[in-house]
């Protein structure tokens, strides 16, 4: 697959997720198969004002390889002029524009999934970026409440010059309740010729099967079911490529993964500003004991202790 004139070596994409996907935690994916991965979303007025914490949550590296730094506002011009800042300070592969968005925080200003309230707006959005930018631009969108107008906006987003565009089956007013419609991703992946992403509910290799089936899409994309469990991007790399099922990670390889990630953050001197207590409950999800590991994490007050904590989940026979 080709994204802006990048070549992808396979199809399955890390989502950008809020006080998730900073760059260490994408480094970690990125490891265990993530084609291409994406920033926390960023507020374009931060990067205006320059606000120093936005700034980190944009950088990358050479290492990281495709990624795209996903910007959120309803202005053509200030995204646009802080795309360009971006630009010139990291040179990253692409930009995402957030449409996708549900949460008042963004919504109340306009941006996120308002934006698909205005199709011209989103028409001026993406022309000024591609008038103005030589880094290639995507957009990351969540669908309207009928297909004919949700393909419109997709279409408006392509000739307007998008590279790709992801397509999260939900509602604005869904938010992350009932489920993902599939059929939305499939009829703008029949009507356009840029890549189309399939997002939502996209938890294990048969769900993932099932979306690239039948939408025909081109890659899928997976949020909230890699926190804490970066190697569900191998686990299903694998499955698609073979048909069979990998082990789901054991205690001992979560714990080392949840190792990997603390020197990540600490080579990009981001540790002192994550809670960390709070992300290692991420690498607890689904394993047995975990209720009584995560009581105890409330409880650790260095990487010392929270490792402690975990070594008590890889003992046998924890209790439940």
């Amino acid at each position: 697959m080709k994204i802006g004139g990048y070549s992808i070596s396979g199809n399955i994409f890390l989502a950008p997720l809020a006080d998730v996907t900073n760059i260490a935690y994408r480094l970690l994916c990125k490891q265990h198969g993530a084609s291409v991965t994406y920033t926390e979303m960023i507020s374009s007025d931060a990067v205006l004002n320059g606000n120093s914490q936005t700034f980190r949550r944009a950088m990358t590296c050479k290492e990281e390889g495709v990624m795209g730094i996903q910007l959120f506002g309803n202005s053509p011009e200030k995204i646009t002029a802080a795309a360009r800042i971006l630009e010139e300070r990291y040179s990253p592969p692409m930009f995402d524009i957030n449409l996708g968005c549900p949460f008042p925080v963004v919504t109340k200003n306009g941006g996120g999934s308002a934006l698909l309230r205005s199709v011209d707006l989103v028409q001026d959005i993406f022309m000024n970026l591609n008038e103005n930018l030589t880094t290639p631009v995507s957009a990351k969108m969540r669908v309207l409440g009928n297909t004919d107008a949700t393909v419109r906006i997709a279409r408006v987003i392509e000739d307007a010059g998008a590279c790709a565009i992801t397509v999260h089956g939900r509602t604005r007013s869904q938010k992350y309740g009932g489920t993902s419609d599939l059929e939305y991703a499939k009829l703008i992946k029949s009507e356009l010729s840029i890549p189309i992403i399939v997002n939502g509910d996209i938890r294990d290799e048969h769900s993932a099967e099932h979306a690239l089936a039948y939408t025909g899409c081109d890659g899928l994309m997976i949020g909230r079911a890699a926190m804490g469990d970066p190697r569900l991007f191998d686990r299903i790399s694998y499955y698609l490529e073979t048909g069979e099922c990998i082990a789901p990670a054991t205690c001992t390889q979560r714990r080392d993964d949840l190792i990997n990630y603390v020197e990540l953050l600490e080579r990009f001197d981001l540790l002192g500003s994550m809670n960390i207590r709070s992300h290692a409950q991420w690498f607890t999800r689904g394993l047995d004991g975990s209720r009584k590991v995560r009581q105890l994490l409330n409880h650790a007050d260095d990487m010392s202790s929270i490792i402690e904590c975990f070594d008590v989940l890889c003992e046998p026979n924890v209790d439940q």
